[in-house]
């Protein structure tokens, strides 16, 4: 039941990923040239994941536990270091010259498009790589469970 409920999210997403146009990489450049060309329209998209989120954790959160398990998996770091800020960096940049980040370029694969798979291989490569580059002293604390 996990499982599924985790597809169907994921579906979901998807979905509204492909129907706001966040898959489509001219409309993201376009959005985020903001002295030339812009188009606003994927800022009611972000508007509206904004208001959904915030809404749902305030709903959620009032409960004890998550429907399909037995405590809520939530982060606790709150500190800024130099990997979240070179990590925003490399997101921003990548995102701005290509026009995609991780969620949007996974759910256009489906499209077959070739630029789509280089971007993604070189995502995946970047994934790894960063393995090589930072190793950490001890394991992450990232989430905690509440």
């Amino acid at each position: 039941m996990r499982a599924l409920s985790f597809f169907a999210v994921g579906l979901l997403f998807a979905f509204g990923l492909g129907l706001s146009g966040m898959t489509q990489p001219a409309k993201v450049v376009g959005f985020l040239d903001l002295f030339g060309r812009w188009d606003p329209t994927l800022a009611f998209v972000m508007g509206g994941a904004v208001m959904v989120t915030f809404a749902g954790y305030r709903w959620v959160l009032k409960r004890s536990a998550p429907l399909l398990d037995t405590r809520f998996d939530l982060p606790t770091r709150r500190d800024i270091d130099w990997q979240l800020v070179v990590g925003a960096t490399l997101f921003g940049s990548g995102w701005g010259m290509a026009g995609f980040c991780p969620g949007p370029a996974l759910v256009a694969l489906a499209g077959g498009s070739v630029d789509v798979m280089i971007f993604v291989a070189a995502m995946f490569v970047g994934f790894l790589a960063k393995d090589f580059v930072v190793r950490p002293s001890s394991p992450p604390a990232a989430a905690a469970r509440a």
